[in-house]
This record gives structure tokens, C-alpha cells and sequence, in this order.
């Protein structure tokens, strides 16, 4: 024992040195590599407030201070700021008065503003001096009205035969006309849009020989198209 404190020991000291040198170099150098890597591998381990404090922008830099407001001095026209009463009084006082309108209807030289009857009347139409021409409207030349009114302007009707044939039959129904009244009343254009056809015959010619009462459009008789429903039943 005391030879190896105090003299070589053959090597064996050297020997032991090396090996706990590169033990304590590998323990060192993974506890270094683990230290780098858990941050990267496991980034929620580290500390919340350093990284908030590390991802946080920097605050902007503080605007400039505003320039100082000169004040305007606004000098008054008024002599020391007070009205001066005028230095003498004037005798006479005169009215200014405003000029007349041109008058309102105007023409060429050569008496067109001076014409009179129709020529007179179109030109002070147009340039305001005169009656506004009446224009009336044209009356439509046919008008549509409901079977309902239809019923209420009828002045004469025949009742329709029934046909034996039908009534043999026991067919019995509604047969729709299409019909033109005309200005004095009569009926034209007489068409049949349905019913049954042994019926049709019988309700045309009696739908021929109905008047009416001409239909009024400002006061004026005008054409009209309206439908006509003859009713066919075996009661009646």
C-alpha cells in the first residue's frame, strides 16, 4: 500500500484515471445531448411563460409628440373693433327698384307670336303663351268582360230546344260559347269551346238570336268578347 501511494504502481493508476475519464465523458456528453433534444422532441415540457415571452413581438416604438399649434391672430376690418356711425346724413334718398320681367310669350319678327286659330294655338302651346291642345284617347276597338257581366247587359234570350236524341240519351250538361257582342248588341263570331257534342247544335242556334245591351266605354259602344254558358238538364 504504501508502495503504490508513494511509487509507480506499475501502471495501474494511469489505467484506472483513463477509464473514469471516459465514463465521466460519456455521461456528460448524454446528459448534454439529452438536455438539447427533450426541448425538441417534447416541446410542452418546457416552460409556458418563456416561450410566451420568447414568441411575443416587441412593442412598436412610440409615435413622435405633435407639433405645437400656432395661434392665428385674425385682425378685424372694423376700425378697434367697434362700428362708426357715418359722418353726415344724405337729404335726398333714392328707391332703387328691380327691372320688369320680359313678358312671356315671345315670336319671330313677322307676326307668328301675333297668328291666331290653330296656328296660333300650337305655337302658344309651345312657348307657354296659350290653351294646351286637348288630345283624346282612341277607344280600344274590343274589350274582354266576364260572363257574369255578360248575363247582366242580356235584353232578349231564347230558351235552346232540347235535342230528343240527347234526351233520349239522358245526356245533359253545360255547352261553353265564345261570342263577339257587337256595338248594337247582336252576336257574331259564335264559337263553341266545350260541352257535349249533341248539345252544341241546339245551344248555338238558340245563342244567335240573343241581343244585349251595347257596352259603354266613356260613353262610347265598343265590341266585347265575353263566354256564354247554356245549361242543358233533363228536370228542366
Amino acid at each position: 500500500m504504501f508502495e503504490d501511494s508513494t511509487f509507480e504502481s506499475g501502471g495501474r493508476i494511469k489505467t484506472k484515471s483513463k477509464y473514469w475519464m471516459m465514463v465521466t465523458l460519456i455521461v456528460n456528453g448524454s446528459i448534454l445531448l439529452l438536455l438539447i433534444l427533450i426541448p425538441l422532441i417534447y416541446p410542452e415540457a418546457l416552460p409556458k411563460e418563456a416561450m410566451a415571452t420568447l414568441l411575443i413581438a416587441p412593442p412598436p416604438p412610440p409615435p413622435p409628440p405633435p407639433e405645437a399649434v400656432r395661434p392665428v391672430h385674425v385682425q378685424s376690418e372694423m376700425m378697434n373693433n367697434q362700428l362708426t356711425a357715418p359722418t353726415r346724413i344724405p337729404h335726398n334718398i333714392q328707391m332703387v327698384t328691380e327691372k320688369e320681367a320680359p313678358p312671356s310669350n315671345f315670336g319671330v319678327v313677322g307676326g307668328m307670336g301675333e297668328s291666331t286659330g290653330a296656328e296660333g294655338g300650337v305655337m302658344g302651346s309651345i312657348f307657354g303663351s296659350g290653351p294646351a291642345p286637348k288630345v283624346q284617347e282612341a277607344p280600344p276597338k274590343k274589350v274582354n268582360i266576364s260572363a257574369g257581366v255578360a248575363v247582366g247587359m242580356l235584353l232578349q234570350k231564347t230558351q235552346p230546344i232540347y235535342p230528343p236524341i240527347a234526351k233520349a240519351a239522358r245526356v245533359q250538361g253545360t255547352v261553353v260559347l265564345q261570342a263577339t257582342i257587337s256595338k248594337s248588341g247582336t252576336i257574331e263570331n259564335l264559337k263553341v269551346v266545350s260541352g257535349p257534342a249533341m248539345l252544341q247544335s241546339a245551344a248555338l242556334d238558340a245563342v244567335r238570336t240573343w241581343r244585349y245591351r251595347p257596352y259603354l266605354l266613356n260613353n262610347e259602344p265598343v265590341e266585347v268578347d265575353t263566354t256564354i254558358n247554356v245549361i242543358f238538364t233533363l228536370g228542366g
